[in-house]
């Protein structure tokens, strides 16, 4: 027995409330808000790649007599290669050079993270500091509790 065939009808109305719900779902604030933050890291990201390679590194480098600092590495097989490259061809390597860089980034980015969630901390605690007006209808209710009070 073959299953029940949909008319184009109910495809249509199906693959409608699909579409719907979706772009309700994309159109959620949380939705917006998780992409453009999700840009805005990987933007921010190159910019600690580029402050740690460029900037950070190079002093370092000069520091370890001229080593640049990403070339650091161990070859596994023991032996001794003038460039990393060439270690490349004949052995795997580990690349400590690279991976302290990785690190370095990494605890840029924790710290500016760090920082931004403490100043949203702080600004949320002072808006919830800040005694909230009665509204209108607040009051009016209290005028009427206290003539109330008085008869």
């Amino acid at each position: 027995m073959l299953p029940e065939q949909k008319t184009a009808k109910a495809v249509v109305a199906s693959s409608s409330k699909i579409l719907t719900e979706f772009k309700e779902f994309i159109s959620r604030g949380n939705v917006v808000d998780l992409a453009i933050g999700v840009i805005m890291g990987a933007a921010f990201g190159k910019i600690v790649t580029a402050l740690v390679t460029d900037v950070i590194m190079p002093p370092i480098g000069m520091l370890l007599k001229g080593i640049p600092f990403k070339d650091l590495y161990l070859p596994l097989d023991g032996k001794h290669y003038e460039t990393i490259v060439e270690a490349q061809k004949h052995t795997a390597i580990i690349s400590y050079g690279s991976f302290i860089n990785t690190v370095i980034e990494f605890i840029i980015v924790s710290a500016c993270v760090f920082a931004l969630v403490k100043v949203i901390n702080t600004l949320r605690r002072t808006q919830a500091a800040a005694p909230v007006a009665p509204t209108k209808s607040e009051e009016l209710l209290t005028e009427i509790r206290d003539l109330l009070k008085h008869k």
